[in-house]
Order: C-alpha cells, then structure tokens, then sequence
C-alpha cells in the first residue's frame, strides 16, 4: 500500500493539469470583452492620458516601464515593462480625441488581440469605452481566463487606475451594473 503513496501524489497534478488542458482546449480561440467608465473630464484630458505611452508608468500599476520602438509602416510602437512581462505594442488607429486602436505587436506570445478605446462625450464629462478583441493560443491561459479571472480583469483594472489617474470620481454605467448582476 505504501508504495502507491508516491503515484497518487505525481498522477493528482497530472490528472488536474490534463483536465485544465482539455477544458482550455475546448473554449474558443478568440473572445470579446467590454468595459466602459463615465468620468467628468473632457475627451481631450482622457485623450491625453490614452495617448501619452511615456506615463503609463506614472499611472499604470504594474508597468515599470516603456521603451519607444522603432516605427512599423507609420505605426507607433513601443514595449511595456511590466510585473508580468514585457509585451510590445503597435497603435493601429487613431481619431482624436474619439478612437483608439491598440495592438499586441508579438506574435510569439500566447495571447494577442486589439484594445478599441471609444470616447463618447457628454455635458461635462465623457464616456471610456473599451473593447477587447482577444486571442488566447494557449489552452491553460484559455481556461485561467474564462474560469479564474474573467476576461474583463484587465480591462477593470486599467479603467479604475485611469480614474484615479484623472482624479476622477468613478461612475460604474449601467452596462457594468446589468453584468454585476448576471
């Protein structure tokens, strides 16, 4: 009986690392996400703080730092130093101060996707609306963000460092309310 001791303690993290890897495998490739933020400042301050790369540091919790890369075709790139890694990125498109479309420029990572910033004005303030057009190659990540974070993690956790960022009072819309509720 003892010597059955040692099998059950490597097949338990095998048995649960094959499972998590059958679910991954089971979700879809590609997700979509969306988290907005109404906060009282014009879209040229939001518009500022989205575009000013060289900041994020000073506001981004976990971004160390950022190094300018080179222009790809006219596109602006740059790398993000942050606590989980670094990642490089590519603004695809801009109309100021109302969209914004980013890119993960590194197609050797698991995961890559677009972030649509759309800033919808109003009377003395503005709506931030992201969106997240993702991509999550690899099945234990898959299943990490479907089951444990949530593939709005991300997005909720830049929105409330942007609020504080813009000294703003955060206002949850209605469209954060309805999925609290689901």
């Amino acid at each position: 009986m003892p010597t059955r001791w040692p099998l059950i303690v490597l097949g338990v993290p095998v048995a649960i690392g094959a499972t998590v890897f059958a679910l991954g495998r089971r979700l879809p490739l590609e997700h979509r996400a969306r988290r907005s933020l109404e906060v009282h400042r014009p879209p040229a301050v939001v518009w500022d703080a989205l575009t000013d790369i060289d900041r994020y540091p000073l506001w981004r919790p976990g971004v160390h730092r950022v190094e300018r890369l080179p222009d790809d075709a006219g596109r602006v790139c740059w790398r993000e130093y942050a606590s989980h890694g670094d990642i490089a990125y590519e603004l695809v498109d801009a109309t100021e101060p109302l969209r914004l479309v980013t890119a993960i420029a590194d197609p050797r990572l698991p995961f890559g996707g677009t972030w649509t910033y759309e800033i919808t004005p109003w009377p003395g303030g503005c709506t931030v609306c992201i969106v997240e057009r993702g991509e999550i190659r690899n099945p234990f990540y898959r299943f990490v963000a479907r089951y444990l974070t949530g593939y709005t993690a991300a997005l909720e956790r830049y929105l409330a460092a942007l609020a504080v960022h813009l000294g703003a009072e955060r206002r949850d819309t209605a469209e954060r309310r309805r999925d609290a509720r689901t």
